[in-house]
């Protein structure tokens, strides 16, 4: 028999300086310990409904606050545990007293993520829909919100569940087929069987293909903006960001080391990132920037190459935009409100750089003094990155936001694909029929029906304490 838990208490807001505080406090024994700094409570009158209560120290027998508090019983709570909820006056002080006064009655600090991890526990959402959850909590732009609500509701739950049922139900078709080893047109054909298992995989395969844009939804995309020195990289760094963030002078070399912001474009999250001016020369802590310039320009979801409009390509240019193969270059005609450069949307590439002309995958005018081309710019970048989802007018679709999900849909492929092959083959179904088993289990893993306990330690740890 599993033991009782421990009833915990955590700060459930960002601490510091506000107009409220909620702690929470979950657990067996929240009542009887509420009943501690709340003396004059009786119980709630009627569950989740608030109520204002008089806060004590009563081992100081000090006042602390007058609060709200709500009551959730078990198992109708976001744990399903008894739990309180005290909103507080705000502040650092004031929570901090209750929450000392609780754990002194015997409650637990909370570990970053209990609260949710025990709602998983009993019950109250599976796997995914707690990390659903916590992308809400760090949702930086408007689709990774919709993505992160449509998953805590239960969206990418339902659509794996699906599939799970539809390998179960492929079970049952190589089960008739093997009851019926002897005769010559058995109920459930292998062709069928192969059929069936081939669109399955097609499914988990299109479900795996927008994991590495869900990743960026999450985590935001990188957008490394690159180029010689005083190329208009920092002025154009500060007018997307809309602060000013990185230093802009007239002299080459300023910017000596990367510096990295995450924005919002046409509702898309990013992770814009100014670098060193790309050059020969120039000093010590200057050519340490441009191999600091270098690793993000490897690891970049797309580039930005600056080139002024009166500038001319150059071997620093063709050397950008040749850095990558598999990743696009967007090439920006800075200071175009100062006139001049050549026509046309492209620049003229000289006849040694065919593959560069090849690698851009746009042409864009702009300028930060009169904002020119920079609503241009932001589509183009949402569209490039995000194509999968601006394709479909941004409708919430099941996506998969973190590499255990996707490592959890490609054990899954794999092995269906490996069943089919068998089956293909000629290996004897009940032989063929373990690889669905062990896509079965993966899906399982996904949805948290099966889940190792290190595996829920890893998902929990990133959450804040309150949550």
């Amino acid at each position: 028999m599993a033991p009782r838990p421990d009833t915990i208490v955590a700060l459930a807001t960002p601490p510091g300086r506000g107009a409220l505080a909620v702690v929470r406090l979950s657990g067996p024994r929240t009542a009887e310990l509420f009943r501690t700094v709340a003396p004059a409570w009786r119980g709630p009158a009627r569950p989740r409904e608030p109520l204002l209560v008089a806060l004590a120290d009563g081992r100081r027998s000090l006042p602390l606050d007058r609060a709200l508090a709500t009551f959730f019983p078990e198992p109708r709570s976001y744990t399903g545990e008894e739990m309180v909820e005290i909103s507080t006056h705000g502040g650092s002080l004031v929570p901090a007293l209750l929450i000392e006064a609780l754990e002194r009655a015997g409650a637990r600090p909370a570990a970053p993520g209990e609260f949710t991890k025990r709602a998983y526990l009993n019950g109250k959402l599976d796997l995914v829909q707690a990390e659903g959850i916590g992308d809400l909590v760090e949702a930086r732009s408007e689709a990774s919100h919709r993505a992160a609500v449509h998953q805590m509701e239960g969206g990418l739950s339902r659509t794996v569940a699906a599939l799970r049922d539809r390998l179960l139900a492929l079970e049952v078709l190589l089960a008739y087929h093997v009851d019926f080893p002897e005769e010559d047109d058995p109920p459930v054909p292998v062709e069928r069987i192969v059929a069936e298992g081939e669109a399955l995989a097609g499914d988990l395969r299109r479900l795996l293909q927008r994991a590495p844009e869900g990743e960026m939804l999450r985590e935001g995309a990188l957008a490394v903006l690159a180029g010689r020195p005083n190329s208009g990289k920092s002025s154009l760094f500060n007018a997307l960001l809309g602060v000013e963030r990185s230093i802009v002078t007239d002299e080459p070399g300023t910017t000596r080391d990367a510096i990295e912001a995450g924005c919002s474009m046409e509702g898309y999250p990013f992770r814009l990132v100014d670098t060193a001016g790309i050059r020969e020369g120039g000093g010590r802590v200057e050519r340490l920037g441009i191999e600091v310039a270098r690793r993000y320009l490897a690891s970049a979801e797309v580039v930005l190459l600056c080139l002024p409009l009166q500038g001319m390509w150059g071997e620093e240019e063709a050397f950008l935009a040749g850095l990558d193969e598999g990743t696009p270059v967007v090439l920006l005609r800075t200071k175009a409100d100062e006139g001049g450069g050549a026509d046309g949307a492209r620049p003229d590439l000289p006849a040694a750089s065919p593959r560069a002309e090849r690698r851009i995958h746009r042409a864009i005018r702009v300028s930060v003094r009169d904002g020119r081309g920079l609503g241009e710019l932001r589509r183009c970048l949402a569209r490039l990155v995000f194509r999968g989802f601006v394709a479909v007018g941004g409708v919430v679709e099941p996506v998969l936001t973190r590499r255990r999900q996707a490592s959890a849909v490609r054990r899954a492929l794999d092995e269906v694909e490996a069943f089919t092959r068998s089956l293909e083959g000629g290996v004897p179904a009940e032989f063929a029929a373990t690889h669905l088993r062990c896509a079965e289990t993966a899906l399982e893993e996904l949805l948290g029906v099966l889940s190792p306990e290190d595996v829920l330690d890893r998902v929990f740890a990133e959450y804040c304490v309150g949550k």
